[in-house]
């Protein structure tokens, strides 16, 4: 969460032509509502079904830049498509930043609480061992230009 995954797809997404899908996105558009209804409604358990669904189907896509929620990592069906059908970069951002990124965001349910710093260092923990395991290259974000971010995962893949 706050990592730059939509900012800098959508930027990669333009200077390389190709199309940009935002697999949260794709989920609301799919269910007609927003996630945080989709949260209310079908827990975060619905929500991770459709968004395995949607990974698959945009997986299976050629040429294209997909930026997925930050929580996709957790099932293993959804490493398995982002690793065997495309490149992986792992867009890595302190939880600090995270914070400041995320802090007027009522768009995410998972910080509608007390404590956000905890959670996203819980999530950290959870999901970095995760992140680590499938991605192909690490980009950190932190405080970077994204237009900079943008050229480096360009000259780590190689284009």
């Amino acid at each position: 969460m706050g990592a730059g995954k939509s900012t800098i797809g959508r930027l990669l997404s333009l200077d390389l032509d190709l199309p940009f899908y935002d697999s949260d996105k794709v989920i609301e558009e799919r269910a007609g509502t927003n996630i945080p209804w989709i949260f209310d409604v079908e827990g975060e358990s619905g929500f991770r079904e459709r968004e395995t669904a949607a990974i698959d189907d945009l997986t299976q896509m050629k040429n294209v830049i997909l930026a997925t929620g930050g929580g996709a990592i957790l099932k293993s069906e959804n490493r398995q498509f982002l690793k065997q059908r495309g490149s992986v970069i792992y867009l890595k951002t302190s939880v600090e930043l995270q914070i400041e990124r995320t802090r007027r965001d009522k768009n995410r349910p998972l910080l509608q609480t007390e404590d956000p710093t905890a959670v996203l260092q819980n999530l950290m923990n959870i999901r970095d061992p995760l992140y680590q395991e499938v991605c192909d290259h690490v980009v950190t974000t932190d405080k970077r230009n994204p237009k900079l971010v943008v050229s480096e995962i360009k000259r780590v893949l190689g284009l």
